[in-house]
This record gives C-alpha cells, structure tokens and sequence, in this order.
C-alpha cells in the first residue's frame, strides 16, 4: 500500500494536468463530484476493497492509498462501468454523519460533446456568411455588366438555324431564383449541433446517476 497522504479529495487538484486558467467555474460542464455514504460499520479497507474491482479493466491504471484511489485510463471499453470518465480520484472520509465515499471524476466526452454544439452552430454561421457574400458579390458583377448579359440571354434563347429548321421548340427563359443556382443552407449543421447538445443534456444528468448508483450497489454488495 504506497504512502499517499490523508488529505480532502475536494482540496486536490482536478486529476488532470494543470492549466494557468482558473477553471473551478466551469469545470463542472465534465467533471463529476459527489458522494455516498458507506454502510453501518464498513471499514475504509473493506470500501475500497469493493470499489477497486471496478478499475480493474483494459488501459486502466490506479493506485491505491491508505483511504484513497485513483485512476487514469487511456481507451475505455464498452463493458467499463466508468467508461466516460478518464481520470478520477475516489476517497473515503470521516464526517458528522459517518465514513462517506468521495469522488472527482473528469469526462473529455462530456466536453466533446459540450464543445461539438457551438462548432457546428459556428460552421453553419460561417456558411451563412459565405453565402451572403458570394450573393452580394454576384450582385454587384450583374449591375455591372446588366446590357452584356441581357445581349448573351438574347443569345442563347435564340435557336440556331439548323435547330429552327428542324422544328424544335425555343429555350424557355430561366425563372427568377434559379439563376443563382442553389442556396446555401446551415440546416445540416444545426441539425448536428442540436444532436451533440442532446447527447451532452442525456450524458451529464445520466452518467453523474449511474456512477452513484454503481458505487452505491458496490458498497451495499452482500
């Protein structure tokens, strides 16, 4: 058992590398921090005995202290009961009401799929934007050069000799909107962003309920 020191899971730094950014207002969007009560009578040992099975999986690394886990895992796997989350810190604590399981646990996914939303929404602005230009700028090329392009619609609504000779009906004259050919639209990138940002709703109220619910059956375990 190595020498890790007693101290409060909610003093330790997040488990991941250190940033000079103050990040404590809005690191809640992927980390996870809670707590649960351990049973009547249940030892720090016999806890930690019972959580640390759920570390043991594939790429997963973590130490274990005197009332203290901690673990870092590379690739998730499906079967993971803690396959969101990468890092994390778990920790057992006397307080008023009994010895109390702490944890801190970081999820890049829940940042994806906080992050993917404003991307595409910034995409489909950008598309937008591209669109209106291109507008303007054909635009400005048609006032420009109005009599030439009505002297080379003449030109291609009128048939040709051959083509006259052998009855063949003239070219209807394109409608108004089809000249421009087709417009561009952000439908698809909102629709993506709409999705990411319902998987991050799901995940961060349904993942959070999950993990206590697993720490809690692993505790309580007969």
């Amino acid at each position: 058992m190595s020498g890790i020191a007693a101290q409060s899971i909610w003093q330790q730094p997040a488990p991941q590398p250190v940033t000079r950014m103050n990040l404590r207002y809005i690191d809640w969007i992927w980390h996870v921090r809670d707590s649960v009560p351990l049973p009547d009578g249940q030892t720090t040992d016999d806890a930690l005995d019972r959580i640390e099975p759920m570390l043991d999986q594939m790429d997963t690394t973590h130490q274990r202290g005197e009332d203290t886990l901690t673990f870092h895992r590379k690739a998730p796997t499906p079967q993971d009961p803690l396959s969101v989350f990468e890092d994390g810190i778990l920790q057992v604590e006397e307080t008023t009401q009994g010895r109390t399981l702490r944890y801190h646990l970081v999820s890049k996914a829940l940042l994806f799929c906080f992050l993917l939303p404003l991307l595409f929404v910034g995409f489909g602005q950008l598309t937008l934007y591209v669109g209106a230009y291109q507008k303007a700028a054909a635009e400005a090329k048609e006032k420009a050069g109005g009599d030439k392009k009505k002297k080379d619609e003449a030109k291609v609504l009128q048939l040709n000799p051959i083509d006259k000779m052998l009855g063949a009906p003239a070219p209807e004259k394109p409608k108004k909107g089809e000249e421009g050919g087709r417009k561009p639209s952000a439908t698809a990138a909102y629709v993506f962003a709409g999705i990411f940002a319902f998987l991050y709703v799901v995940g961060r109220f349904l993942e959070p309920w999950l993990v206590r619910r697993r720490f809690r059956a692993r505790l309580t375990a007969g």
